[in-house]
């Protein structure tokens, strides 16, 4: 495969890569101006989430917004994982993140990526670090994560294309001027095998170092089950002034693991729909050697960031990102055959490299205007992403010929030949992905009790493309211009206490979400949009405790589809609505016992040509969730966790169900010393046989069973 022929040496590269260090330098330079014109001690202020200390409740955020504002001030429904969370629960990845957040469910992601499906729409791509892009199609880890920040509906004001049912983003351990150095010990069921390292050091008053890294080398309750993954992410801050603060930090990260695509499913005789098939849930139905995935993360960050004394605070932040992901499967391709006991399997891989060069720059004021107090936020983003892909598609035969095999449940590992060829079916392509984008948003107090806020991003998004399929170079283009309007009106009758309405639009573009989507057919239509009214209510209902509650109505349009008159053209259509309610309580109910939680309505409907009427895949009409920590004294503490679902649908057409399920999971708190503290996290406790997942009708993943990891944390 080409490794980014179109890589930063080429012109419009070179010259994005030109403007965002000017940029940099711009700020640089203008911060250092001011620093010089402006003697006032002016004392930086948190730039992320404000946390109490070992604590599953927060009061504050910035991601949301992109200025300080508390949580009940933003009109839209915010789930945040602290790192005590992460802790307490032994998180590792993503799927554990999702698990207590209503609204939120994870899809299997073919068995190498994360997929969740927030409000009812499905994602690859709408992951951010620090508020900057990460989109490749990768399993993330949380060994450097200070907290995960889930938004929920449209995100298009703030991040831009995409986010159109949420977004998540991690918040990642920065270098600060309070020393701690921790090391990480798990060992667990089937050999889950984990280290992470975190030191922060602070050299002098000036410059504080930090080095967060992770090795792991584990297996699963499936078969052949294999992961090995290590990472290193050290990051520097300098404190240039009282007001000027610059963070850099570069992250290595590589995972490799067996690729699972799960069991298929099976439609008895006389049933109308299907179900799993039967079998014990560590059956792996393909060839364990022949599926494995490898993913590779290079990103360096910078953030300069100075706070004058006038309030006006001014940031410019930079993400590059080099990713190289290829994985490879063989998998159920067709449902179990009961008259022949056989189980078809189809193969093929597909490689990725991309480059991602971002640059972002946000002003923020804060003053009285007009009779009124406001926050305004200017910002603007340059991006460019350089992506290439290539697939090959796995045959049974040297001839090339056959791209079918089959096993039987009793025998389920193909041990024969498969040769990978690329076809002409197959995708090889290169794109170009140029994004311009300004933005605007003013939060306005307009009385004691009441506050607006709105806002606007404009986005000119371009994409050039080369495709060679089948061996014809065809060269594809398009370009959009988006207008992601957001508008909020926030009511507190008190202080701790306030209702809100909102309404929001995103979009993604032809090119989709991956940026290789774009077709000779498809190139000129609307892009898809995303729209959102939502109203809610948040209670502080002491200041360690908070509850929320939200309705909203959240439909999805311009999908494309071909005409039913003239099938070489395609049209648009009305795609789905999701009709939600979201609630949430999280925090101390007293000094001893935190808890996190929630419950999620979601009435979902297709509205796509041949599935009206189906609700969309893997959304649950009730959901819910609780997790409770209680300290018994200064040394001992236990949790207990429940989650439930409703029976989903494993695809659009709903022919295959995947049951309801109740899990239970616990785990016991020891601190020997302030030096080591212990843990033993216990899921699925009632060793309930569930399925966790689905990536269509034929790739279902069964749900692990009663599994058991003890933790050491050792500070010095």
């Amino acid at each position: 495969m080409r490794k980014c022929g179109k890589g930063l040496g080429s012109l419009p590269q070179r010259r994005l890569l030109a403007s965002a260090v000017a940029s940099a330098s711009l700020v640089f330079g203008f911060t250092q101006s001011a620093i010089a014109a402006d003697t006032s001690s002016v004392t930086l202020e948190p730039m992320e989430v404000v946390q109490k200390l070992n604590s599953y409740g927060v009061e504050r955020t910035r991601t949301a917004t992109k200025t300080d504002t508390p949580l009940r001030n933003v009109p839209q429904s915010i789930s945040v994982v602290t790192d005590t969370q992460i802790r307490d629960q032994s998180m590792q990845g993503m799927a554990d993140v999702v698990r207590y957040v209503p609204g939120v469910q994870m899809a299997q992601g073919e068995g190498h990526r994360d997929a969740p499906i927030l409000r009812g729409n499905a994602t690859t791509a709408d992951f951010f670090v620090d508020g900057m892009r990460d989109d490749v199609q990768y399993l993330r880890d949380l060994y450097n994560v200070e907290r995960v920040e889930v938004l929920k509906g449209p995100n298009g004001m703030i991040f831009g294309r995409g986010g159109s049912g949420g977004l998540i983003n991690r918040v990642t351990k920065q270098a600060n001027w309070t020393d701690g150095r921790e090391v990480g010990l798990t060992y667990g069921s089937w050999e889950n095998r984990r280290m992470t390292g975190d030191f922060n050091q602070a050299v002098n008053e000036r410059l504080a170092l930090r080095l967060t890294a992770l090795f792991e080398d584990s297996n699963s309750f499936r078969d052949h089950g294999e992961l090995e993954r290590w990472a290193i992410n050290p990051t520097a801050s300098f404190a240039l002034s009282d007001a000027t603060l610059i963070e850099v930090g570069y992250e290595h990260f590589e995972d490799d693991r067996t690729v699972d695509r799960g069991l298929p499913s099976f439609t008895a005789s006389g049933r109308s729909r299907g179900e799993p098939l039967k079998v014990n849930e560590s059956t792996h139905f393909g060839s364990p050697d022949d599926s494995f995935s490898t993913a590779e993360v290079d990103a360096l960050n910078a953030r300069i960031s100075h706070e004058f004394a006038n309030g006006v605070q001014l940031s410019n932040q930079t993400r590059y990102a080099d990713y190289a992901k290829f994985y490879q499967n063989l998998y159920p391709s067709a449902a179990y055959n009961a008259a022949t006991n056989q189980v078809q399997l189809g193969a093929y891989n597909n490689a990725t490299d991309r480059i991602n060069l971002i640059n972002q720059t946000d002003l923020t004021i804060a003053g009285h205007a007009l009779g009124f107090d406001h926050t305004l936020l200017v910002g603007a983003e340059l991006s460019r992403q350089v992506t290439e892909n290539f697939r090959e598609t796995g045959y049974f035969n040297a001839a090339g010929t056959q791209k079918n095999t089959f096993v039987t449940p009793q025998d389920s590992i193909y041990q024969g030949p498969v040769v990978f060829s690329h076809s002409a079916t197959d995708a090889d392509n290169e794109s170009v992905a140029d994004n311009t984008a300004l933005y605007v948003q003013d939060q306005i107090q307009l009385t004691q009790h009441w506050e607006l806020l709105l806002g606007v991003r404009y986005d000119n998004f371009k994409v050039d493309v080369d495709d060679y399929k089948g061996g014809v170079h065809t060269q594809l283009a398009s370009s959009d211009d988006l207008f992601s309007p957001r508008a909020g009106l926030i009511y507190k009758p008190l202080d701790n206490l306030s209702f809100y309405t909102s309404y929001s639009i995103a979009y993604v573009p032809r090119a989709g979400e991956q940026l290789a989507s774009l077709t000779a057919s498809n190139r000129s239509l609307d892009p898809e949009e995303f729209t959102n009214r939502e109203i809610g209510v948040k209670w502080d209902i002491h200041p360690r405790l908070a509850a929320t509650a939200a309705l909203y109505n959240l439909e999805r349009t311009n999908v494309a589809t071909a005409d039913p008159s003239d099938p070489t053209r395609s049209i648009l259509v009305d795609g789905q609505r999701v009709r939600g309610v979201e609630l949430s309580l999280t925090g101390n109910l007293t000094d001893a016992w935190q808890i996190t939680g929630g419950y999620a309505y979601q009435n979902s409907e297709m509205q796509t040509p041949g599935f009206e009427g189906n609700e969309i895949a893997q959304v649950p009409r009730d959901s819910f969730s609780l997790w409770n920590r209680y300290d018994l004294n200064s040394q001992w503490g236990l949790g207990l966790g429940a989650i439930y679902q409703s029976d989903v649908f494993a695809a659009a057409d709903n022919k295959v169900v995947l049951p309801s399920f109740t899990r239970f999971d616990a785990a016991v708190y020891y601190t020997v010393s302030p030096e080591l503290r212990l843990q033993l996290n216990v899921e699925n406790l009632l060793n309930e046989e569930y399925y966790a997942s689905a990536h269509g009708n034929n790739n279902i993943m069964p749900g692990s069973p009663l599994a058991v990891g003890l933790s050491a944390n050792v500070s010095f």
